[in-house]
């Protein structure tokens, strides 16, 4: 039930949803001044989630901080990867894996483990989705990809049932207290979504250490052509605005 109330939540509350209602409340309004007021709340509604400088500042300051490889001083036993927007195809006629949104995290796990840096590799997500002609969901499809870069498949290991971040620290967490327990884990997932990961598998009493990935912020210098609205710059916000309701939605009901 959380699952398809989240989705159905996930609508209504994402800016350009937002932006959309307030559009069609100035549209029914009979009064002229509740109507330009409603036009003013969207322009300038617009402008501040398209603005380049402003918009990273705030994603900067939610995202965890860049960790580089040389600051990881332990050996895990597990990484953990989240999965989520790894893979994507473009076409029915596709023969191999192109790197989805959030394909960074498959690049770094797979530093990671070149580096010595974790043993073995968890991907956990659902896989319930049909890509390509072999038929496999995207976790299957990321594994494919570190196999072709030289990671055994041995060391590779899958949780295909999880649906949402609170399902990938429940039912992740029930594999490493089974097979590795005691154990040190590295977790893997965007920058913008690990305060969330890590609080979900704290809940469950999983202790990780967060490798964060997928960078949407940095360096952010302000220059005049940033106060121009930025289509990119507004993707980044709704990501950002997202993540931050999913957190408090999550903590409200107690899942980190």
């Amino acid at each position: 039930m959380f699952f398809f109330l989240s989705k159905a939540i996930d609508f209504l509350i994402m800016p350009l949803s937002i932006v959309l209602f307030i559009l069609i409340y100035a549209f029914l309004v009979k009064s002229d001044r509740r109507r330009r007021q409603a036009v003013g709340l969207t322009i300038v509604s617009l402008l501040l989630a398209s603005n380049s400088y402003l918009v990273t500042k705030f994603v900067n300051a939610w995202e965890y901080k860049f960790v580089n490889l040389g600051e990881v001083k332990k050996t895990y036993d597990v990484g953990i990867l989240l999965s989520g927007g790894l893979i994507t195809h473009t076409t029915p006629r596709q023969d191999h894996p192109a790197m989805g949104g959030n394909g960074d995290r498959v690049l770094q796990t797979y530093l990671l483990y070149k580096h010595g840096k974790i043993r073995k590799i968890l991907i956990t997500g659902t896989s319930v989705g049909r890509l390509m002609d072999m038929k496999q969901g995207e976790t299957r499809q990321a594994a494919l990809l570190l196999v072709s870069w030289g990671v055994p498949a041995k060391d590779i290991l899958f949780e295909e049932k999880a649906r949402n971040t609170r399902e990938n620290a429940v039912y992740s967490g029930r594999i490493l207290n089974k097979m590795f327990p005691s154990k040190k884990y590295l977790l893997i997932t965007s920058a913008f979504h690990m305060r969330r990961s890590t609080g979900c598998f704290e809940k469950i009493g999983i202790k990780t250490d967060p490798f964060p990935a997928d960078f949407r912020g940095g360096y952010n210098r302000f220059a005049t052509q940033k106060l121009v609205p930025d289509p990119e710059a507004f993707a980044h916000f709704s990501t950002l605005w997202h993540e931050i309701v999913g957190y408090l939605v999550y903590k409200a009901v107690g899942y980190c």
